[in-house]
């Protein structure tokens, strides 16, 4: 299996605080991984630290062999947890945009997840509700072939049925050449689509596995542990 991410003692601090610990890790080809912690355990400071947002206190990130920059940039799709797009833009006008700016932007899969929503591409952001202007966001991000898809607390504040659509569309476009890695702290959610989790408390990698094995080992869902761990 291709080795996708690389992260070498990764450490990211802000002034006194340090949000990140010399972390070491690697994410193959083909995996969903979960991502999670509580709120303030370092997940968002990772994502931004892989998508070149955040410059690292000390070691190194390579995607695909490559250190961050124009290679990676073109490799990743980023759903970051707060919406970037402008109210005052149409669907149709991201649409474009996208596939300008993006080369594997597949513009009939994203037109075909709009439809499934009967989501109007005349329509302007502004006019929807936060619940569909989230499905919005996620469909540009996965409209594109990627080789890695970063989603960053992608069913945090929707409703359940918004989040159920949300899975379902990170599930149906999925592709065994790609990983994704989805951050959250609703390990409910998102456990039985994972195939490897990761557990990040105070800067620390404090869990790391299959998600088969952990189970079988610990006896008990990834929720179950995920509470136990962070006495939730």
């Amino acid at each position: 299996m291709d080795e996708l991410v690389k992260i070498e003692g990764l450490t990211k601090t802000y002034g006194n605080k340090q949000a990140l610990n010399s972390i070491n890790l690697t994410i193959p080809t083909g995996k969903i991984v979960g991502l999670l912690g509580p709120n303030g355990s370092g997940k968002s400071t990772m994502i931004k630290l892989m998508n070149g947002l955040l410059e690292p206190t000390a070691g190194s990130i390579l995607i695909k062999g490559n250190e961050l920059g124009i290679e990676s940039k073109k490799v990743i799709s980023y759903l970051p947890e707060r919406t970037y797009l402008n109210n005052w833009m149409r669907v149709e006008e991201l649409l474009n945009f996208f596939y300008d700016f993006y080369s594997d932007f597949n513009m009939n899969r994203a037109l075909d997840m709009l439809a499934s929503l009967n989501i109007d591409i005349k329509q302007k952001l502004k006019t929807m509700s936060k619940g569909t202007k989230e499905k919005v966001q996620l469909i540009l991000v996965m409209a594109r072939e990627a080789d890695l898809y970063i989603l960053d607390e992608p069913i945090g504040g929707v409703d359940p049925a918004a989040r159920d659509y949300i899975i379902k569309t990170i599930i149906k476009n999925y592709s065994e050449s790609s990983s994704i890695i989805i951050a959250t702290h609703l390990i409910q959610e998102v456990e039985n689509i994972c195939d490897e989790v990761i557990f990040l408390s105070q800067g620390d990698i404090v869990l790391q596995g299959s998600v088969d094995e952990i189970r079988e080992e610990k006896g008990k869902s990834i929720d179950a542990l995920f509470r136990e761990v962070f006495a939730c």
